[in-house]
C-alpha cells in the first residue's frame, strides 16, 4: 500500500466532510402548486458528506413536482442501526404530512444501507419506490482493506466499520428487498481513487464494486460511466432517477 495515496485519499475524505455547508437536519422543498405530484422524496447522502451533496438532485425533483425532505444525518457518528431509528423517522413523518400518495427514497452509497435497515424494521403505509446510488448493498472491499486504520476509523466512524463483505456484515444480514428498488452504480473512479481500484477483481466506481452494488429482489439495475463522490450529479443519473420514480424501471439505453 502507498501510504502517500492513502493519505491523499483521508485529506480529500476530510475535505469533503469539512468544506460543507451544514443545513438543518432536514430541508424541505415543496414544488410549484400547480406541479405538485402530491408525492415525497427522502434523500439520504453518504457517509462522510453532507444533504449539500444532494442539493442538485434536490432541485430536480422540486422542479418535477415533488416534496423533497432532505436529510442531514451525523453519518459518521453513530452505528447503521441508529442512523435508521433515530434520524430517519422525523424524515419519514414529515414526508407522511407532506404527501398526499407516495413516499419514495432516493439515496448515495450509505444512505441505502440506512434505508433497507428501517424498511425492513418498519415500512411507511405510502411507500412508493427507492431509488439507489452507489449503494454498498453487498459491503465493500475497501472497508476490508482499510477498517483497521486509525485514520479510516476516525474518519468515518461506527457505520464505517459495519460495510465489509463479510457474510455477517450488517449489509449482509439485512436480506432481500420486498419493495420497488432500482440501483444506479459507477464504473469509474475519481482520480483520488485511482489505487482504491487495485482492492476490485471487476468494475468498480473507487469504493463499491458493480456486483456488490446489487441486492437481490431489486427492480432494475443500471450502470453508468460515472465515479462514487460524483454520480449523484450527472445529469443521465438525475434523468433516470426521475424515470425510475415516475415508471418503475429505468429507460432503455
Amino acid at each position: 500500500m502507498n501510504r502517500l495515496n492513502l493519505l491523499l485519499f483521508f485529506c480529500l475524505l476530510l475535505f469533503f466532510s469539512l468544506t460543507s455547508c451544514r443545513r438543518p437536519p432536514l430541508s424541505i422543498t415543496s414544488p410549484d402548486p400547480s406541479k405538485d405530484t402530491g408525492e415525497c422524496v427522502i434523500l439520504l447522502h453518504g457517509m462522510a458528506r453532507s444533504s449539500d451533496s444532494m442539493e442538485k438532485i434536490e432541485l430536480a425533483l422540486t422542479k418535477t413536482g415533488y416534496h423533497v425532505v432532505n436529510l442531514d444525518y451525523p453519518s459518521t457518528g453513530e452505528k447503521i442501526e441508529i442512523l435508521a431509528d433515530r434520524y430517519l423517522p422525523p424524515a419519514i413523518e414529515k414526508c407522511e404530512q407532506l404527501a398526499r400518495t407516495k413516499i419514495h427514497f432516493v439515496t448515495h452509497s450509505l444512505g441505502g444501507i440506512i434505508v433497507r435497515r428501517r424498511l425492513r424494521e418498519k415500512k411507511p403505509e405510502k411507500l412508493g419506490r427507492v431509488v439507489m446510488l452507489s449503494p454498498p448493498n453487498q459491503g465493500s472491499e475497501v472497508t476490508d482493506a482499510l477498517k483497521e486504520w486509525w485514520l479510516y476509523s476516525r474518519l468515518n466512524g461506527p457505520a464505517g466499520q459495519q460495510l465489509g463483505t463479510a457474510p455477517d456484515s450488517l449489509p449482509n444480514r439485512l436480506g432481500p428487498v420486498d419493495y420497488p428498488v432500482g440501483i444506479i452504480t459507477g464504473d469509474t473512479h475519481a482520480f483520488f481513487d485511482f489505487w482504491l481500484s487495485s482492492y476490485f477483481k471487476g468494475k468498480n466506481d473507487g469504493k463499491v464494486s458493480v456486483n456488490r452494488a446489487k441486492v437481490d429482489g431489486m427492480s432494475d439495475f443500471l450502470v453508468v460511466h460515472e465515479s462514487h463522490p460524483f454520480i449523484m450529479n450527472a445529469d443521465e443519473v438525475i434523468s433516470a432517477t426521475l424515470f425510475f420514480l415516475k415508471n418503475g424501471f429505468f429507460p432503455n439505453p
